[in-house]
């Protein structure tokens, strides 16, 4: 029995601490660690953290998790680690913590989420991430021409303009909701924000106290989640089948106490891709219209429909005002952008405008009026439809692929829509899915595992990744496959 470990200060320090242990043989490869709340008591942390450790040692395919079962070392994992050297956390500056006694409880909780920016690719790398388009998609020529009118239109005061938005633009969004969402809001009901992000956790620190109970899709987006955790709320879990959220389970969930909001992705799940059919939408509204509860709609990627009819949302089929509708251009132009939107109750619209205000007081006003010329002058629809036929194609192409290189090895959900697949191996197990991940890296392959999307206990018993394509052309795509299906076969 390896002898303890010293008491961390952090999910950072419970990291590091286990991977070292890891690392230098105290914890051989097999060995059962111990339970999250075993560790979590001999710690003094939440089990929510010693959880979200263990996500990120099996992310890092250093452990090996099954539903059920205890979390082992993984095979192999102290020679990558020593191969590592420090690592990619010896090249991050040197902080010393602060004393968490001078911080807030918020403070607190973000510091024990193990939140870490995206590593760059080393060359020659084919990078299946969800997230980045790619830089040559973005319509540089009529955003120039866009942005030189608007900042020509500069004002005589230089001012504060409104936290809700540029009026050109909230005006613009007003048409093109309504043309291309069925949506039928006021231009006082939108509020821009820095990104769909922002607009999470406007909703977060607006709508939830401590220990308030919010429903969440199993799986499902993970920063969505941590942003809830982070204002101490208390997540419940509705599982996810290939029709999205599972309404039925809602009254089982909220029979202690009623939830104060409810984060969904109707229009696309993610990660699993579920179009939420009209039965179920019904079944959600009435739901919150008896708990009095909000509902986030998070409508991130809905430009990219592939032959599918799609259904009102959520927002249009709202009799009671508690659907709060969220979207983003990071799927459509750039996430670099931060541009995004919400379309808020009437009831909440002022109060939204106000803590933006005390926030960020207003969002860029230039990339504001230029996305309104685009979307006005029709540049921005053409070029939604140019990338929605780019996109289907990378879509094809990495459909075909699979097909052609695993076959029947695989298993695929979400490719009615989105710019990314989840990919299951059947013959593979949830607690293998570590090694393909790491299998594929030798390979020069990035896939992401969808383990971490689960909240515990996990719940799926086969290994599965979240595929993006939106970053690739049509080679990679066919080169990265063809690696991965290498990778998949040197674990057979």
């Amino acid at each position: 029995m390896p002898a303890p470990l010293p008491k961390p200060s952090s999910s950072r320090s419970l990291y590091r601490d286990i991977r070292a242990r890891i690392g230098d043989g105290s914890y051989a490869a097999g060995t059962a660690l111990p339970s999250t709340r075993a560790l979590a008591a001999e710690r003094g942390l939440s089990r929510g953290t010693v959880s979200l450790v263990y996500e990120q040692l099996a992310s890092d395919g250093f452990v090996d998790t099954r539903p059920g079962a205890a979390t082992r070392v993984a095979a192999g994992a102290a020679d990558r680690i020593r191969a590592q050297g420090r690592g990619a956390e010896a090249s991050e500056p040197q902080r010393t913590q602060p004393d968490s006694g001078r911080l807030s409880a918020f403070a607190q909780r973000l510091q024990a989420m193990p939140l870490r920016p995206a590593a760059p690719d080393p060359a020659g790398v084919i990078d299946f991430v969800y997230g980045p388009l790619a830089g040559r998609d973005f319509p540089t020529l009529p955003w120039l021409k866009a942005l030189r009118r608007a900042e020509g239109q500069r004002s005589q005061r230089l001012e504060y303009a409104s936290p809700l938005g540029a009026p050109e633009l909230r005006q613009a969004l007003q048409q093109h909701l309504h043309q291309t969402r069925g949506l039928a809001c006021t231009t006082e009901q939108i509020l821009v924000v820095n990104g769909s992000q922002h607009a999470l956790d406007l909703c977060a620190r607006l709508l939830l106290n401590p220990g308030d109970p919010v429903v969440v899709e199993n799986p499902g987006y993970r920063m969505a989640h941590q942003v809830f955790e982070a204002y101490g709320a208390q997540l419940l879990c509705a599982d996810v089948d290939d029709d999205g959220l599972q309404t039925a389970q809602l009254a089982a969930l909220t029979a202690q106490a009623p939830a104060k909001l409810a984060y969904v992705t109707p229009g696309h799940q993610f990660p699993l891709g579920g179009y939420l059919p009209m039965a179920r939408r019904h079944a959600l509204l009435d739901w919150a219209h008896a708990q009095r509860c909000w509902v986030i709609e998070d409508d991130y990627d809905s430009d990219y429909r592939y032959g599918v009819r799609p259904e009102p949302s959520l927002l249009s089929l709202d009799s009671a005002d508690c659907v709060i509708h969220v979207g983003t251009f990071s799927k459509t132009l750039s996430p670099q952008l931060r541009l995004g939107y919400m379309v808020l109750p009437p009831a909440l619209a002022s109060l939204f405008a106000q803590a933006k205000l005390l926030t960020d007081r207003h969002t860029a006003t230039g990339p504001q009026r230029a996305l309104a010329q685009l979307i006005d002058d029709g540049s921005y629809a053409r070029h939604v439809r140019r990338m929605r036929r780019k996109q289907h194609a990378r879509q094809q192409a990495l459909l075909q692929a699979l097909g052609r290189h695993l076959g029947t090895q695989v298993r695929i959900q979400g490719a009615a829509s989105g710019l990314h697949l989840s990919v299951w191996f059947p013959g593979l197990a949830a607690s293998q899915e570590a090694q393909l991940v790491q299998a594929a890296a030798q390979r020069g392959v990035r896939v992401y595992p969808i383990s971490p999307l689960y909240r515990q206990p996990a719940g799926h018993a086969q290994a599965g990744v979240v595929m993006g394509y939106a970053l690739l052309d049509l080679p990679e795509i066919e080169r990265g496959v063809q690696r991965l299906a290498e990778a998949l076969q040197s674990l057979r």
